[in-house]
């Protein structure tokens, strides 16, 4: 009994010209945290939105009791326009006659977060609204003391989060100094 493969002609490899070695596509290995940036972006302009910030400082844009409420789902403008665009917002069902009367305030608020007139109307759509699950940790206090001759004049400060900030941009001042002398 004769095999199958036996009777079919054997492929011949070409011999001589062999391809050069091409690195592997993806260039350079490259932290994640550098490429989350770029594919979010993406992400965000398919589902409508220009800048991604609309999404993750939502809460500082209308204010965390609004935030609680209601998310940005996208903007959609004009074709060919970047203003006078749609703002399309997921709210609770229980709280959409609430903000059906803050939307000129939202509206207000985006397109100065925005610089221009980027949004011009707002549409409600009830649904459910995703918890914010990212919770703003503050930077660990330095334990650097403060240059003597940027400290002295920060004392006077009776306002105690102006004089922490205050503090914080002495330090960075200082640290800068002795990087460089």
């Amino acid at each position: 009994m004769e095999r199958d493969s036996d009777k079919m002609p054997r492929k011949s490899r070409k011999k001589g010209k062999q391809r050069p070695y091409e690195r592997p596509r993806g260039g350079e290995a490259r932290a994640v945290a550098d490429l989350v940036p770029q594919i979010g972006r993406a992400a965000f302009r398919r589902f409508g939105f220009v800048q991604s910030s609309v999404v993750t400082r939502w809460p500082e844009i209308v204010g965390e009791t609004h935030a609680k409420v209601c998310q940005p789902e996208s903007i959609r403008f004009p074709p060919g326009e970047k203003s006078d665009g749609i703002l399309q917002l997921v709210v609770l069902p229980a709280h959409a006659p609430l903000i059906q009367h803050v939307i000129p305030e939202i509206i207000e608020r985006v397109n100065r977060f925005f610089g221009y007139k980027a949004v011009a109307r707002a549409k409600i759509r009830q649904g459910e609204v995703k918890a914010q699950t990212a919770e703003k940790r503050s930077a660990p206090p330095s334990l650097k003391p403060i240059p003597m001759e940027l400290g002295e004049s920060l004392r006077d400060i009776g306002d105690p989060e102006l004089r922490t900030v205050l503090e914080s941009l002495a330090r960075s001042i200082g640290r800068k100094e002795d990087e460089q002398g």
